[in-house]
């Protein structure tokens, strides 16, 4: 019997009912994430269990790093079955870790699966995975299919011309395949490859770019968009002549700090407000380092698993930053991300500052991500939420992934909400009110997200 088991993570019978009778079988709207929209309208057919489980996971590809696998195993040559076993062998030291937990909750849901995965099993459960990867019943869109997904939300560049978007539309796929605009080769101005960029987008000048990104941002919105995403070390504030930084950069100049941020404060700030202007919702995730180890870097590339936390002082220029937008009658729906668990209280705080009628939380602490996307860091996240601010009233998590069978970490959260919650109820910290608890569960999980980002 696997222990991956019905009860898995709940403690009392509280979690037990508000899981099973409440959050179980929800559809899930999964408002963020890295799937590749060709795979999804081409209906990818998996090669392999190596192919669907390891093939471009970095959260996998560090841990077999730490356990001292070569990376001939992990992003080199080495056979599809060879990589997969030696993951397969790193599996049992991963106690603690959610990647333990992710693994078994695929293999169970997808196939069956109740074996723990180590060397022993490896070949045994490749194997059970292959025949059914190789059905019809087992590709890109059946599997989103499968996990009950009603609504998937892309990651995209302004210049994409989302043309998988279109035709996945067209043809009426079950599940919506709506683009997210991420505008940061836009934004990053002091980043490797922001002037050839500018170049391949055509534009000449300044005032040219806000017009491109108008047109993008509308183009994106007549194709079902209704967020944006914005990666940030922190977020900036800053004040200056964004024309003259923008000409001096594409002139080869050197652009300082300052300059910097008022480039990106401007850039920022007419995206928001075009944002606030079609009721879009606008993501800031703060707080990643990102590609520390120059040497990888440069043989891999960036997403290989070389990032990490950054420990900036975000609060004040965050603040500066909502209160700008918010005096301009600009600041649209927000989700503040940080990847920094010591500013939990800071976005928890931050929240309230700006929260405004008609919406239910218009600003709303987003979920544990990346790094914190685990037990401990889901937990503090909505522990904090609740203590600051209104649990009730939280959209809930995404699966900010690559991966195909990544539906599972819905299922995870929404036990560890559950659990959560349930423990509250234990404790004599909330009373057994189903009727409203009913309501506080099922919001989370699927309505408050199905309200906030009007789709």
């Amino acid at each position: 019997m696997s222990f991956i088991n019905d009860d898995f993570i709940l403690k009392g019978e509280s979690a037990k009912k508000l899981y099973h009778e409440y959050a179980k079988d929800l559809p899930i709207i999964d408002y963020h994430c890295h799937l590749i929209p060709r795979q999804i309208a081409e209906d990818y057919k998996f090669k392999n269990a190596y192919d669907l489980f390891l093939g471009g996971d970095h959260y996998k590809w560090r841990q077999m790093r730490s356990a001292g696998v070569d990376e001939e195993y992990i992003t080199g040559n080495a056979d599809d079955f060879e990589k997969f076993k030696k993951f397969a062998s790193v599996m049992p030291m991963l106690i603690g870790n959610p990647l333990y937990h992710w693994t078994h909750l695929e293999l169970k849901r997808y196939f069956d699966i109740d074996e723990t995965l180590d060397e022993n099993t490896a070949e045994m459960i490749w194997n059970k995975c292959n025949e059914l990867l190789a059905r019809d019943d087992f590709t890109a869109k059946n599997l989103i299919l499968k996990s009950n997904v009603e609504i998937i939300c892309t990651t995209d560049d302004p210049a994409d011309d989302l043309k998988y978007h279109k035709q996945l539309k067209e043809e009426g796929f079950a599940c919506r395949v709506l683009p997210t605009f991420r505008p940061d080769k836009c934004v990053e101005i002091n980043k490797p490859g922001f002037t050839q960029y500018i170049n391949q987008i055509g534009v000449k000048s300044y005032n040219e770019l806000l017009k491109w990104l108008n047109s993008r941002i509308m183009y994106f919105n007549d194709m079902g968009c209704r967020l944006s995403d914005h990666a940030l070390e922190f977020v900036p504030f800053g004040s200056g002549d964004a024309e003259a930084v923008f000409k001096a950069k594409m002139s080869g100049s050197d652009i300082s700090s300052e300059d910097e941020q008022a480039y990106k404060t401007a850039i920022l700030s007419f995206c928001a407000a075009k944002y606030s202007e079609l009721d879009w919702t606008m993501q800031l995730h703060i707080g990643a380092l990102r590609n520390n180890n120059t040497r990888m870097f440069q043989k891999l590339g960036p997403d290989t698993g070389f990032d990490s936390i950054n420990d900036l002082c975000i609060a004040e220029k965050l603040s500066r930053f909502l209160d700008n937008l918010d005096s301009a009658d600009s600041l649209p729906k927000t989700i503040l991300y940080t990847l920094n668990p010591k500013d939990n209280y800071v976005l928890g705080t931050m929240l309230g500052n700006f929260q405004r009628a008609p919406y239910k939380c218009k600003i709303q602490f987003g979920s544990g991500w990346w790094f914190n996307d685990n037990k401990d860091g889901m937990e503090q996240q909505m522990s904090a939420l609740a203590n600051l601010g209104m649990l009730g009233g939280f959209v809930g998590m995404l699966t900010d992934s690559r991966s195909f069978v990544s539906y599972p970490r819905h299922e995870y959260f929404r036990r560890i909400l559950c659990n959560l919650v349930g423990g509250f109820v234990d404790n004599g910290e909330y009373p057994k009110d189903w009727k409203n608890l009913e309501i506080i569960i099922k919001d989370i999980c699927y309505y408050n997200a199905k309200k906030y980002f009007n789709f």
